[in-house]
């Protein structure tokens, strides 16, 4: 299982690479849970990344307007995004995130289907993980992602247990789709994450100093996260 740190800036992805982390993954927190950052923030932390790793990057909890993901998307893939996450934020249903997710293609990179376990208790009611894994095979991406939209401490598994991530997870792999999972996950959490079958586990919070998603990237975390996800 791959480990994907999720990052603000050039400074805390150089942090994250020392770490030994797998993808470096870019980001606003202040604009949500896959708020999305500047181009100029990109082509930064591209720039300080080594070529061979991987760079994701946020476009956004997205509303239902496909010309909107088809932008972003192309200006995140021209900032140097080696695949880019669209957050299913204001779809619906199945079909709105069918035609964002179609669209967001545009960029000419891997797209990733963004939904949350915690759908329920979002105003907008956003695609949640039962719809997710149709959506993303129906679009014709690559993958999906499964995290939380609010940010209150509580995790993925307070959300989903073990079997039905399993269960979400073999239902992506048998659709021919990467699945990452994230969400608030500590250092304790990684080993289910891990048994579920996911590709790639996604932190912020478990990778910062003393836990705080607003606290330093912290090297030393970094490598311990990736030693329990191998």
């Amino acid at each position: 299982m791959k480990l994907l740190v999720s990052v603000t800036d050039a400074a805390e992805a150089r942090l994250a690479v020392a770490g030994g982390v797998d993808i470096v993954d870019v980001k606003n927190p202040a604009e949500g849970s896959l708020g999305a950052p500047a181009p100029g923030v990109i082509e930064q932390v591209r720039g300080a990344v080594p070529a061979e790793l991987p760079v994701s990057v946020a476009l956004g909890d997205l509303p239902a307007l496909p010309g909107t993901a088809a932008l972003a998307a192309v200006g995140a893939a021209r900032s140097g995004a080696t695949y880019v996450k669209a957050g299913l934020w204001g779809t619906a249903s199945e079909d709105q995130a069918v035609a964002l997710l179609r669209a967001a293609l545009a960029g000419g990179v891997p797209v990733i289907a963004g939904a949350y376990a915690d759908a329920d208790r979002v105003d907008s009611r956003p695609l949640g993980p039962r719809a997710l894994v149709a959506a993303a095979q129906r679009a014709g991406v690559s993958g999906c992602l499964l995290d939380t939209a609010v940010k209150d401490g509580r995790g993925l598994l307070d959300w989903l247990d073990p079997d039905g991530l399993a269960a979400l997870v073999a239902e992506a792999h048998a659709a021919g789709l990467q699945i990452a999972l994230a969400g608030a996950l500590r250092a304790e959490d990684l080993p289910a994450i891990r048994a579920s079958g996911a590709d790639i586990a996604g932190v912020r919070s478990a990778a910062c100093r003393d836990g705080r998603r607003t606290a330093p990237i912290d090297p030393e975390r970094i490598a311990r996260l990736r030693e329990l996800c191998g």
